[in-house]
């Protein structure tokens, strides 16, 4: 595991507090989620109601919660008992998936760039990773590039949409071609859909298990944490065919075993919001998203517009750097904010070299404050 000693995430927030510098890299919003879901949570925390163990599995009412979300949102008929599984974020349910589904020595396909987890795990599981690059300039997803790098070792597929870093939303004329790629040649997937309820404008992220034939290959992995600003609760979840959650369950349950009790009562308060909610938590990070990719725009930076998540980003050789790593290492020093090159989370430099990510997931004022800096730096 000494590859993956160093995160990115975490070299650059420790680096923007000791320089005292913006953090545009790390992914968590600096305002607090609905305070309805808080008041669940202080209110088990009052009532002792998570002082122990939760079930194993997560508390039935979540999971009932998160089987009326995927119901409501997506259409997808998910049993509570057997094919929901809640975990320690969205990471731990991602390398228990990967951990249950990936035997040591086969290979598992990413898109690249990729979020560092993935790497982790992969080798975790004493597997190999493939990372196919996105398309350059446009960074969407290239099946035949998926197909040419296919090995007989493959098995299985790690799908993020909506993508980080990029910020792109893959729409149903690529999904459809990635569900019949991943049909062809019989692979598992596990379908990150962390950001599920971060797109914009009409970017509506849909589940690769919703198409034909999918259902029964593949985990989709949810985030409370993502989906209602309270990152730091650490709750997230898989959903899939109930012989593919047994297995995700097998291993889960040795990892942190349970945790969040009084969080999970909140996060099932959450997912069962009214639509109002999501849709203004949506408006209200589109807003950030312009003011921010404007700003970026304004200052002679090609921006990529983000289709969904916390993140935009932007090829910054129109500002005379040929790298996004050279821009990103004197960014924190001579201007006082922190971003992240992508070419940190890729295999292949020589398609992501030139790209930046910006969280813009951060208060007007903030971003506000960063442009001013961006722009006293760069003239």
């Amino acid at each position: 595991m000494r590859s993956h000693e160093r995160t990115i995430f975490g070299e650059m927030s420790a680096l923007a507090a000791r320089l005292e510098a913006i953090n545009l890299g790390q992914g968590f919003p600096d305002t607090g989620g609905p305070p309805q879901v808080r008041q669940v949570a202080e209110r088990a925390i009052r009532e002792g109601l998570g002082d122990q163990y939760p079930p194993a599995h997560g508390l039935p009412d979540l999971r009932a919660a998160i089987s009326e979300h995927q119901d409501r949102f997506y259409g997808l008929q998910v049993d509570a008992a057997d094919a929901v599984v809640v975990a320690t974020g969205a990471s731990e349910a991602i390398a228990a998936a990967v951990l249950a589904l990936v035997e040591p020595g086969a290979d598992v396909m990413v898109l690249d760039p990729y979020f560092d987890l993935y790497g982790a795990v992969i080798s975790l599981a004493g597997a190999r990773r493939i990372a196919v690059p996105l398309v350059a300039d446009t960074l969407r997803p290239d099946v035949a590039a998926m197909s040419a790098a296919l090995t007989a070792n493959t098995r299985l597929l790690l799908l993020n949409s909506p993508h980080n870093p990029t910020g792109i939303v893959f729409n149903q004329a690529e999904l459809s071609d990635i569900a019949e790629f991943a049909r062809a040649n019989d692979l598992l997937v596990i379908a990150d859909e962390a950001y599920e309820h971060l797109w914009f404008d009409n970017n509506r992220h849909i589940p690769i298990a919703s198409l034909p034939g999918m259902w029964d290959r593949t985990v989709t992995i949810g985030s409370g944490g993502k989906s209602f600003s309270f990152t730091g609760w650490k709750v997230g979840w898989a959903t899939g065919p109930a012989e593919l959650i047994a297995a995700v369950r097998v291993v889960r349950q040795h990892l942190s075993y349970v945790s969040g009790g009084p969080f999970q009562y909140a996060m099932a308060a959450g997912l069962r919001l009214p639509d109002v909610y999501f849709d203004q938590f949506r408006e209200g990070l589109a807003q950030q998203r312009d003011r921010l990719c404007d700003g970026l725009a304004d200052l002679g930076l090609r921006v990529i517009a983000p289709q969904g998540t916390y993140f935009a980003t932007t090829d910054v050789r129109p500002a005379g750097f040929a790298t996004g790593a050279e821009f990103c290492q004197q960014l924190p020093y001579e201007a006082g904010v922190v971003a992240i090159p992508q070419s940190a989370l890729s295999d292949h430099p020589e398609a992501t070299g030139p790209y930046v990510r910006w969280a813009f997931c951060k208060q007007p004022e903030v971003l506000d404050e960063a442009l001013v800096r961006l722009r006293r730096w760069l003239g």
